[in-house]
């Protein structure tokens, strides 16, 4: 029962912070990222995005990682990361640098 209201409190806040543009914090540590084999990119130039756990507000679900397109030549892929803050966990998303 515990488990379920927090699912649904955190599946409300999820809801909320998106649309307002705020960090969920997830009391729940993420697990270890899986290792991933991705081969040769599918163009010259492309850049391989990390795949990660991304929180739907009662677990961690895997997201695969892919090859993407550089918005410009030189730019280079800054993948996203789980840090510790607000005592728990927050996603920091990746970007172009």
């Amino acid at each position: 029962m515990k488990k379920q209201i927090l699912a649904a409190v955190s599946g409300i806040l999820l809801a909320t912070s998106l649309g307002a543009g705020a960090q969920v914090v997830v009391r729940i540590g993420p697990p270890h990222p899986l290792v991933e084999h991705p081969g040769p990119p599918p163009h010259p130039g492309w850049a391989w995005r990390a795949g990660y756990h991304r929180w739907d507000g009662a677990n961690y679900v895997w997201v695969p990682g892919e090859y993407v397109e550089p918005p410009h030549p030189r730019a280079h892929w800054v993948d996203g990361h789980w840090a510790h803050r607000g005592g728990g966990w927050v996603w920091i998303e990746g970007h172009w640098r």
